[in-house]
């Protein structure tokens, strides 16, 4: 059985960490380069770097940022923000970023889906989904949840697939920054019409939220921001509460020590 992942998300507006409740009442939660060391250091099993304000201002993803951050971690860097060409995607991955995450731009030129898969690899595409309940179906979202599409998010997500992405970002937009748990009865939903990797994200907030998402869920990966950025769960802690529950997990070397004789 393939290990479950723990994502750190480090949301970006003028070069900070911010942090908010349904997509609103950004607070600022700290230094990215500073965060995302702790967070290599500290057994999260990748890093998602959202520029949350590049598609909305219509400005690049700071690709020095990113530089920074890549030169200072040791895991998988995905990084989204403003992403609409091939060349885009070349600056970011020059710049140290593993995968990169489109989101607005694949919903208006989805043929940018193909492209890049094409050129970079399907291992290499994240698109992010971020979809709300209206009137008892889950309908995208765009510009950071500004802008409501027509798009059903399973049929868009089996599209998405289908275009040749190699990873959804779904994030719930009723959930994210609540604290009340994921979107689990969607996710469960998509994890059955695909066949790629699912992160969830959206509603973490204790530890039993995780292991819901796993093993409700059916999610492969969790992605949390405001838990971990102000220290209220740390990785090591939902780790080691996940391998209680019988969450297949990636355990740092040094926390193995003691254990095949070490």
């Amino acid at each position: 059985m393939l290990t479950k992942r723990i994502i750190p998300c480090l949301d970006i507006k003028n070069g900070r960490t911010v942090k908010g409740i349904n997509f609103l009442d950004l607070r600022d939660a700290g230094d990215p380069v500073e965060l995302a060391k702790f967070y290599s250091e500290n057994g999260a099993d990748g890093l998602v770097f959202l520029d949350i304000s590049a598609t909305e201002e219509r400005r690049k993803t700071l690709a020095d940022l990113v530089l920074k951050v890549a030169e200072t971690i040791n895991i998988p860097f995905t990084v989204g923000g403003g992403i609409s060409s091939i060349e885009d995607v070349e600056i970011l991955l020059n710049n140290g970023a593993d995968k990169v995450s489109i989101n607005s731009s694949a919903v208006k030129n989805p043929q940018l889906i193909n492209e890049l898969a094409s050129r970079f690899g399907s291992q290499c595409i994240v698109v992010a989904i971020d979809a709300k309940q209206i009137d008892g179906c889950w309908k995208v979202h765009l510009m950071g949840g500004k802008v409501l599409t027509d798009l059903d998010l399973f049929e868009w997500a089996k599209e998405v697939e289908q275009r040749g992405a190699g990873e959804i970002l779904f994030t719930s937009m009723d959930h994210d920054g609540t604290k009340n748990g994921f979107a689990n009865e969607a996710l469960a939903k998509l994890s059955t019409t695909l066949n790629i990797p699912i992160i969830a994200s959206g509603g973490a907030g204790t530890m039993q939220h995780f292991t819901d998402t796993f093993k409700n869920g059916k999610a492969d990966a969790a992605l949390a921001a405001s838990v971990f950025h102000f220290k209220e769960i740390t990785i090591t802690d939902l780790k080691n509460e996940l391998q209680i529950q019988g969450i297949p997990i990636r355990v740092p070397r040094e926390e193995r020590r003691g254990t095949k004789g070490e």
